[in-house]
């Protein structure tokens, strides 16, 4: 419990430093924060510009997909975004879900949440709100969601039974999610993996692929799917700071790999908890 509470507390202090940042200073930074410290979040992130809905203040180049394109929204729609920073991925998906639907995003930074508001409020939307909430513990009422999305945050959340398990409680019956995260391949080199700022920067945060997929379905989720899988290559001036050259070789040579992958799930259509009726 006290290493999920030191781990919450770093996430929360690197998205602060964040929110303050421009895209542009995020991208060309060594990391996306703190000068040249270790994680390049560029490397992650996909281009979001010619999405419909798409506004460049919302836009930090944190994300490691473009859920919404897979999400399925329709008009009228209520969507949750979980980890919703600036506010990207959720006037996006009020583009989609339009002046009927309801948006809301949650984040448990408090810089973020400021920051997304102010991009609501400049834009004039008044169905797009932001909570500040965990995750693990999501602040609204079960069977209220028709769809989740998420973009390279799940990785982030210590417990990741708990998160999904969440995620299956606010979805209505017959809802979905479509989720964008980081996974892993085969086994990261232990120097990788032990250091908490690459844990901040979506790395080690992550776990492996097969067990990400076992843990949704072993919630009760139905039709469980990777819409996309894309590998990710982190650069040598990243790795150099954690291995050696040869260590270095080796990894490029091995059989680990690091993915973002987008994966759908359905809560099924009939259920027997209080509330789904």
């Amino acid at each position: 419990m006290e290493n999920s509470e030191l781990l919450k507390n770093l996430v929360k202090e690197k998205y602060s430093e964040i929110a303050n940042q421009t895209k542009l200073q995020n991208e060309t930074s060594c990391c996306g924060v703190g000068g040249c410290s270790t994680v390049d979040y560029a490397v992650f992130a996909d281009d979001y510009s010619k999405l419909k809905g798409y506004n460049s203040d919302a836009d930090l180049g944190l994300g490691c997909g473009l859920p919404t394109e897979f999400a399925q929204i329709k008009a009228g729609d209520v969507v949750v975004d979980l980890g919703s920073g600036a506010g990207n991925d959720c006037f996006v998906a009020r583009e989609i879900a339009g002046e009927s639907g309801k948006i809301i995003g949650i984040d448990m930074t408090d810089a973020m949440i400021e920051k997304a508001r102010e991009n609501a409020d400049k834009l004039g939307f008044n169905n797009v709100e932001f909570r500040h909430g965990d995750i693990e513990q999501i602040p609204m009422g079960a069977n209220k969601a028709d769809v989740v999305v998420s973009n390279c945050v799940l990785n982030l959340v210590p417990d990741k039974n708990k998160a999904f398990k969440e995620i299956y409680r606010i979805l209505k019956p017959g809802g979905h999610f479509s989720i964008s995260d980081v996974v892993i391949k085969g086994e990261l080199p232990e120097k990788l993996k032990n250091d908490a700022e690459m844990y901040a920067g979506c790395v080690s945060g992550a776990i492996q692929m097969e067990n990400y997929l076992q843990i949704i379905t072993d919630t009760g989720f139905d039709q469980v799917s990777v819409q996309k899988e894309k590998a990710i290559q982190l650069p040598d001036e990243i790795l150099s700071e954690y291995l050696t050259p040869e260590e270095i070789s080796e990894y490029r040579n091995g059989s680990v790999g690091i993915y973002s992958i987008t994966v759908y799930g359905s809560k099924p259509a009939t259920c027997c908890e209080p509330g789904c009726c």
